[in-house]
């Protein structure tokens, strides 16, 4: 690619692009959410054609890519989109890749789900084998165990391929190299993902550096013109248009996006046991979904639901929030919950919808006489000044939700999700399209959130990073309790022989069982070790503070109500110093029992 550029209407998107990618790279495209991937990845594909430039495929080489949304008119099954175009001596490639993505091929075209078209759109790309895949969120819609297949798939394959992805993990596995979009430009490391971050954060040091170093040349040369004035009459002008270059420079430097101001706060406090369920038993058909199942949630638990695409996750979270009857078993809920949903369909979200009408039709973000407003934790905050904390602009607000991206739709969803109190949190499938940012800050989130979280993901290190419990559903009825994330997962499964009649083994990531202790701290339980002392010296300069305050003898008589306050204030932080203390000491001891 040369001399690319391109704009829809306003700002450019690329401006006067090279880009050249060499037979066999494995590039991670990378960028915030609305930076460009997909356009830049669909200006390769050949299906949107630039402004000006050049791109240039050499004779014999072919460029494939997967549709996001592929159109399947004329075809009648998922089978017969994904096979055309393929001699029958290749038909195989499809069967095999339909069993490693877990389609159905002979499924109708008419009743296939959008994941099971995206499947079937990622098959035929990889049964046509080009010599450029590019890869648009592959793993979206795919549960480990298809994504582990794809990951060998692609590992060994000797195409090139290009990969835009939110699974750190995938990521980390496949890419050697990494191209970059940040306002516009487009830049590439010889480092796969593993080094990006630290690329990155090196990048925005040295441009904030060259920001300041320019801010300081620009007041020295505009004091030298002011004072010129009265100086002499006559100023060099030459100096005088070098400061308006100067100033023009930084006016063209575009400012860097923020993160989002996303913030989590929780409703009142639930109880300590949240959810305890017995002996729960579901069957379908001649399908068992879970076994005289038991599960006790405390309050602060990050509980994770992992297993393949069908198995019944979502089955057995409903079941354990109430919502679904099992056939057996019991299950209680603990006091004064208050839940929020974030659903993997998106179907809070209607398509047809203005973000601004999105937010301020909801019953809940709704502000009595105010057309403008949205009432965000119990404060009144206007439509718009909201959705900018979540990085959409002025023109946005007006625009219909399908313009959205994936991403942008899973931040609006967001958005609603965190503007109502709750101490429950249900978090179905949170990372699909989410920027690495975001995803940090999401974790961050939930590390600090005070209340529970019930979590269903296939993103296996958003996985480590969050949960303290696992729940492996392996099928059969098979539901089995885990510490600690993903990878602790891996390390506590059962004797081999065991793990060999488990469908899912080869999928999983190998972990060395001497680097994995049986007994230690999962990623998260090391993360909450590190973080309370400062959170136990907080709670303990805040009792001091509520103590000096009610030592003033007059207090009572003078302000009774500040004097409630006071003592409700310091009993709350008198109990949150015992958990915390208590904790503590129960992460020390595992860790040195380690």
């Amino acid at each position: 690619m040369s001399g690319i550029s391109l704009t829809f209407g306003g700002d450019p998107v690329f401006s006067d692009l090279d880009l050249v990618v060499q037979p066999g790279d494995r590039v991670a495209l990378v960028g915030r959410n609305g930076s460009g991937k997909s356009t830049l990845m669909k200006v390769m594909a050949g299906m949107i054609e630039a402004d000006s430039g050049d791109i240039v495929v050499p004779p014999g080489k072919s460029v494939g890519y997967m549709e996001q949304d592929p159109s399947m008119e004329g075809f009648a099954t998922l089978g017969d989109y994904a096979s055309s175009g393929l001699e029958a001596g290749e038909l195989y490639k499809v069967e095999r890749a339909s069993e490693g993505l877990k389609f159905d091929p002979s499924r109708a075209v008419e009743t296939a789900s959008g994941g099971e078209r995206r499947r079937a759109a990622l098959a035929k790309l990889m049964a046509e084998a080009p010599d450029l895949m590019l890869l648009d969120e592959p793993t979206n819609h795919l549960d480990i165990e298809a994504i582990a297949w794809l990951e060998r798939e692609l590992g060994a394959a000797r195409a090139g391929f290009v990969l835009i992805s939110h699974d750190r993990a995938f990521l980390r596995a496949l890419t050697r190299a990494t191209l970059w979009i940040d306002r516009g430009v487009v830049r590439r490391q010889e480092q796969g993902f593993e080094g990006f971050e630290t690329w990155r954060d090196k990048v925005w040091e040295e441009e904030d550096q060259q920001r300041h170093k320019l801010n300081r040349l620009i007041k020295s040369e505009a004091r030298w013109a002011v004072e010129g004035i009265s100086a002499r009459r006559k100023r060099n002008q030459g100096r005088v248009r070098a400061l308006q270059a100067l100033r023009a420079e930084r006016a063209s430097q575009i400012k860097r996006q923020g993160t989002a101001a996303m913030s989590l706060e929780s409703g009142p406090k639930s109880g300590r046991k949240v959810i305890e369920a017995s002996g729960l038993s579901k069957r379908f058909g001649d399908t068992q979904i879970v076994r005289s199942f038991d599960l006790l949630v405390q309050r602060g638990d990050r509980v994770a639901f992992v297993g393949p695409n069908g198995v019944g996750k979502t089955t057995l979270l409903n079941m354990v929030l109430g919502q679904e009857a099992p056939d057996a078993g019991t299950v209680t809920l603990g006091t004064n919950l208050e839940v929020a949903v974030f659903d993997q369909s998106r179907a809070q979200l209607d398509p047809e919808m203005s973000l601004w009408d999105s937010l301020t039709g909801d019953p809940e973000m709704r502000v009595s006489g105010k057309a403008d407003q949205v009432m965000v934790r119990g404060q009144p905050k206007h439509v718009v000044g909201y959705l900018k904390e979540f990085l959409f602009d002025d023109q946005q607000a007006r625009a219909a939700v399908k313009s959205l991206s994936g991403g942008e739709k899973a931040r609006l969803l967001l958005a609603k999700l965190m503007a109502k109190p709750s101490n429950l949190l249900v978090l179905d499938e949170p990372t699909n399209d989410l920027d690495v940012e975001t995803l940090d800050l999401l974790q961050e989130l939930l590390d600090d959130f005070d209340g529970t979280v019930l979590l269903v993901s296939h993103d296996r290190d958003f996985l480590d990073r969050v949960a303290t419990t696992t729940i492996a559903m392996e099928g059969n009825g098979r539901a089995t309790v885990y510490a600690g994330g993903w990878s602790d997962y891996v390390a506590q499964r059962s004797d081999p022989q065991e793990k060999d009649e488990v469908k899912t083994k080869s999928s999983r990531p190998k972990v060395k069982q001497e680097a994995k202790p049986k007994i230690g701290l999962s990623f998260s339980e090391k993360h909450r070790l590190e973080k309370l002392p400062d959170e136990i010296s907080r709670l303990e300069a805040e009792i001091g503070k509520l103590e000096e305050l009610m030592s003033d003898p007059d207090l009572f008589t003078r302000e009774p109500v500040k004097f409630q306050k006071a003592t409700e204030a310091l009993v709350e932080r008198q109990e949150k110093l015992s958990a915390a203390e208590e904790e503590w000491l129960l992460l020390a001891e595992k860790s040195e029992g380690a």
